[in-house]
């Protein structure tokens, strides 16, 4: 939520790249002036509490559940807000921009408005916030297409459900064309050592990220993420055979720069670590 001069909002954990930002963090008991926003704002309670909203001077009094979610559009006046205990929430912050190039460059912003929602429940939205959660406190950095792709889904469902006019977001169906495929896996070989981005990726192939991501799935029975996580994995099994560079080069030639995260992706996906399978080709 918005911040001013009161007690310190801890935040738990906190990432961003251009557009979107996530914060997970400790509500205080307090209050909050008005203040508007340049970006659309979701809010996902994480626990039970008491929020009163300042419409004009009339106070109106929301009882929040855990998975309770708002929607709050950028540019729009987030009202002086009090907040009655102490609560953990998610923040999710989306560049108006975000919001559109995710799914058609053709959109117009101008004509679209998100509508308010000061409380609802929506498991989809939900589920985002809780996956963008658990991947980034232990991915960092690393989880940035994995976030992107929760990104875009997030922005495809918002523009379908809660605009002003919704959208009509088309269902592709029949995978990537096989060019485009072919294209976008062998950019993925090429560029594994490093950290990938599902819009580069879409770009490669000149679609928005949303339809890539739809049709690629389709395609290769995977999301880029899946498929891009698998190919670095193989790659490592391959190199860890040969045997000629230490396992820290190795996680860093499949575009993994900490070795501790390497390490858990790949016993996920092998059931040992590397050092084990490693030792196991000798």
């Amino acid at each position: 939520m918005s911040h001013g001069e009161h007690p310190e909002h801890l935040h738990l954990l906190e990432a961003g790249w251009d557009g979107f930002h996530f914060i997970y963090e400790l509500e205080p008991a307090d209050e909050m002036p008005a203040s508007y926003m340049s970006q659309h704002l979701v809010i996902i309670a994480l626990d039970n509490f008491r929020a009163s909203f300042d419409f004009n001077g009339s106070w109106q009094h929301i009882d929040y559940a855990q998975g309770d979610i708002g929607i709050f559009p950028a540019s729009q006046l987030f009202p002086r807000t009090q907040v009655d205990r102490e609560v953990p929430i998610l923040d999710l912050f989306l560049a108006p921009a975000t919001l559109y190039r995710a799914v058609d460059e053709s959109i117009e912003e101008n004509c679209i408005e998100l509508i308010p929602q000061l409380q609802l429940r929506d498991p989809l939205i939900q589920q985002i916030g809780l996956a963008l959660k658990a991947e980034l406190a232990v991915g960092g950095a690393e989880s940035r297409l994995y976030a992107e792709s929760m990104v875009t889904a997030l922005s495809a469902h918002l523009l379908r459900r809660y605009t002003s006019r919704q959208q009509t977001i088309r269902d592709y169906r029949g995978g990537l064309p096989k060019y485009k495929q072919d294209r976008a896996i062998a950019y993925i070989h090429e560029n594994l050592d490093r950290n990938i981005t599902l819009t580069e990726l879409s770009n490669v192939v000149n679609m928005s990220p949303h339809y890539f991501a739809t049709l690629f799935k389709q395609s290769t029975g995977q999301s880029p993420h899946q498929y891009i996580t698998k190919c670095r994995i193989e790659t490592a099994k391959h190199l860890l055979a040969k045997q000629e560079l230490t396992i820290v080069e190795i996680s860093q030639q499949v575009g993994f720069q900490n070795q501790s995260h390497f390490t858990r992706i790949f016993r996920q996906h092998v059931k040992t670590t590397p050092k084990i399978y490693r030792d196991k080709q000798r």
